[in-house]
């Protein structure tokens, strides 16, 4: 018998004995004693399932991760890195002004673009100077406006200029204007690597620059 199998039996008797040791000295009635035991066998059932195919609900979380940009970004230090996404790109969890969203890093957008909603939620200003911006499907028109912080990890730049229009659906872009404030960024293998330019009075990194509007 494989140690997985063996693991599973060991489960499945304690489900067995346990409950069955309890409801005898209480001399239950036999019908909750029928339900007991099925409930434990259930639960027996499932954790010995989840101990045998460990790996492969381990490699599904990877793949769902990858897939969708939920995870795969780390800080270490003041350095983050980001896997690619089953996509093909790299997402990244980032926060405008402490509200946090799912951005796409585009090394071709110059600026950084964000939707409606998401400059409504980290309160940007209304308004701005009018901008024509050319896209993959043509030319559609936006706000330029500034977000007083724009953080990625334990990177954070302060006065950045976004580009806000309804076009852009629910995706947030984080473009060039951002990336050219870090000392570097670079692809390995699969993980986009960022590096913050210098280090800030209050416990972030920042670059000092400020975007023109």
């Amino acid at each position: 018998m494989s140690d997985d199998r063996l693991a599973v039996a060991l489960f499945i008797v304690l489900a067995l004995v346990l409950p069955l040791s309890a409801l005898a000295a209480r001399r239950g009635r036999m019908g909750e004693i029928l339900r007991s035991l099925v409930a434990w066998l259930v639960i027996g059932g499932l954790v010995g399932m989840a101990y045998v195919y460990r790996d492969s609900l381990s490699a599904l979380g990877t793949r769902i991760d990858e897939q969708f940009g939920i995870g795969g970004q780390t800080t270490s230090g003041n350095t983050v890195r980001i896997n690619l996404s089953g996509d093909g790109h790299f997402w990244a969890r980032v926060r405008v002004n402490g509200v946090e969203r799912r951005m796409l890093i585009d090394s071709g957008a110059t600026t950084t673009a964000i939707s409606e909603a998401t400059a409504s939620a980290a309160g940007l200003p209304e308004g701005g100077l009018p901008a024509i911006l050319n896209t993959a499907n043509g030319q559609i028109t936006a706000r330029q406006v500034r977000a007083d912080r724009v953080a990625l990890g334990a990177i954070e730049t302060r006065g950045l200029s976004v580009v806000v229009s309804d076009r852009f659906g629910d995706t947030n872009v984080l473009g060039m204007n951002f990336l050219s404030r870090l000392r570097s960024w670079r692809v390995e293998g699969r993980t986009l690597i960022l590096e913050p330019a210098d280090r800030t009075g209050d416990g972030g990194t920042a670059a000092s620059a400020t975007d023109p509007l």
